[in-house]
């Protein structure tokens, strides 16, 4: 593939145009790791999360964790650190009503296609951080969700070629002011407050995506239970679509889509998103002072 020079941003954050050399090598498969970023008495970092639950090691990658990373040496016991958000998106792109039962309880037909709608990277928190409710709404709901991350500058992906442009998998919450959504008729406002995009708890490199249990709870209680495979659109139907519309950049993150169960959450409350073979994202709520 070509990309325009332009509308390319080097993996660091800088402006300056991407190498075609640096292109290829983010086309490089990342070795099975799985990848999340800290905060550790020494600063922040992207790491490679490894051994036995609850005696985990994080590794600090050099720079970025695109193509093949490097490491640094140092290390820390992942207890000692903190889980950030486990990466710096342009942009989050989400996809509405990819659940046939969701559309349902949403009062509505499943759509032929995927729509697709974007939240503000302002919006991104990562675990443990509180989802904070707008003083504005009335009513601000989880969404569970199986988010994918991109590993490589791309447009005009075949849904056969998904796999190549993946870094990875984590999980999403896409927190809504239901009250806004429905009373402004498009979603940006009610799907793109400060808090309201939840993802971590780290990225799974080597994962199958295709039926996977997804589960959200609100104090401990199953509020939803579904398994990817009910997907209307799959992963790569997906990257398809949406890089059809608009280039995708290392680190973009799309949220493939909420199974029934929504509902609402309230101040004092901790939400929790577990998906098999990843793992568990819970936020506390709060009200916004």
């Amino acid at each position: 593939m070509e990309y325009d020079d332009h509308i390319l941003k080097h993996p660091t954050g800088s402006a300056k145009p991407v190498s075609r050399r640096l292109r290829h090598r983010w086309c490089d498969s990342v070795a099975t790791m799985r990848l999340g970023r800290i905060a550790s008495p020494d600063g922040v970092a992207f790491v490679s999360i490894e051994g036995e639950d609850g005696a985990e090691t994080a590794r600090e990658i050099a720079e970025h964790p695109f193509g093949t990373p490097t490491f640094t040496g140092r290390s820390w016991p992942l207890a000692d650190t903190r889980l950030l958000a486990p990466i710096l998106a342009s942009k989050v792109i989400c996809i509405g009503k990819n659940y046939a039962a969701h559309a349902a309880e949403m009062g509505g037909e499943a759509p032929e296609n995927p729509v697709i709608f974007i939240k503000p990277n302002t919006s991104i928190i990562g675990p443990q951080v509180p989802i904070l409710r707008p003083k504005s709404s009335d009513r601000v709901d989880y969404e569970g969700e199986l988010a994918i991350v991109i590993g490589r500058p791309c447009r005009d992906v075949k849904a056969s070629a998904a796999k190549d442009v993946i870094l990875g998998y984590t999980i999403g919450n896409d927190v809504t002011a239901r009250d806004q959504q429905k009373a402004d008729g498009q979603w940006t406002r009610g799907k793109g407050h400060d808090t309201f995009c939840p993802l971590g708890p780290w990225i799974e490199t080597e994962l199958d995506p295709s039926d996977l249990e997804i589960r959200t709870e609100l104090d401990g209680e199953v509020k939803q239970r579904s398994r990817t495979s009910l997907l209307l659109h799959d992963v790569g139907e997906i990257v398809e679509w949406i890089s059809a519309v608009m280039t995708l950049l290392p680190g973009d993150v799309i949220l493939t889509g909420t199974p029934e169960g929504i509902g609402p959450m309230d101040a004092g409350q901790k939400v929790s998103v577990t998906i098999e073979g990843i793992g568990t994202l819970t936020n506390p709520v709060a009200d916004r002072g």
